[in-house]
């Protein structure tokens, strides 16, 4: 099963979309956007950026997880991963991005 980007509506009334991997698990949230537009544009955004690997800032959390950021070219962060243990599984959701986005198809839940 390919990979999808969901856009959805949160409670504050933003849009939002997260990136699936093919086994269901969230890899990739966005920030809130005020118009559906401009969170289309930022999955585009995710395409584009997520074949650079220096696009992806990696982070270790004050607990001790490890997560990462996709920054598109001026900087801004795109999306943000969930906490991982270890920093192995954090490179496993940097590749399992790296693999899915190009060609995840987009659906509205």
């Amino acid at each position: 099963m390919a990979g999808k980007f969901e856009v959805y509506t949160d409670k504050a009334g933003e849009y939002r979309f997260r990136l699936k991997a093919g086994n269901g698990e969230i890899i990739l949230a966005s920030e809130g956007y005020k118009q559906k537009a401009s969170a289309m544009n930022g999955i585009e955004s995710v395409r584009k950026n997520s074949a650079d690997d220096a696009r992806f800032e990696r982070k270790d959390t004050s607990n001790g997880k490890h997560r990462f950021n996709l920054k598109a070219g001026n900087g801004e962060v795109i999306g943000t991963s969930e906490s991982y243990e270890s920093a192995a599984s954090r490179e496993n959701g940097i590749a399992s991005v790296a693999k899915n986005a190009p060609d995840a198809k987009v659906v509205e839940v």
